[in-house]
């Protein structure tokens, strides 16, 4: 953990952020749950037990979002995991764009493609910061004035 308190509209602002991750990780979830054979799609090959793995994700990250606008100690255990775990469905998302799978509601262009897979590096920082897991960029160490 940090050990950083966060000031007041730094509070604020994780606090909005969490709660736009766990809005966006719900719907995702629920969508794993209501139409995994739609997602069996974009699974790579390698996936073992691709479908239950859908499910158990789609689990996760409805379980995750709860944890992650909670004031439990989860709330750090769920960002790091969700980051994780945006890691590793990266290259789910590199197969639907290399193959062009057509999908329900999400579009099959370079211009949905490039955009998601340049922004899961965000997604990744967006759970640790959120979740206090991570300070940067708003916490400067003593010193870090100098290189302003």
């Amino acid at each position: 953990m940090t050990g950083h308190q966060p000031s007041g509209s730094d509070d604020r602002s994780r606090g909005v952020l969490r709660w736009i991750l766990a809005a966006f990780y719900t719907a995702a979830g629920i969508a794993h749950l209501m139409v995994p054979d739609k997602l069996l799609l974009i699974t790579p090959a390698w996936v073992p037990f691709a479908r239950e793995v859908i499910i158990v994700t789609g689990v996760f990250e409805i379980a995750a979002s709860i944890a992650l606008v909670s004031r439990t100690p989860l709330r750090w255990w769920a960002g790091a995991t969700l980051a994780l775990y945006a890691l590793c469905v990266w290259p789910a998302n590199i197969k639907h764009a290399l193959d062009g799978i057509e999908m329900p509601v999400i579009g099959n262009s370079w211009w949905y493609h490039a955009p998601r897979l340049a922004f899961q590096p965000v997604i990744i920082w967006w759970a640790l910061f959120c979740a206090g897991v991570i300070d940067w960029p708003l916490r400067r160490e003593p010193g870090d004035h100098a290189r302003e």
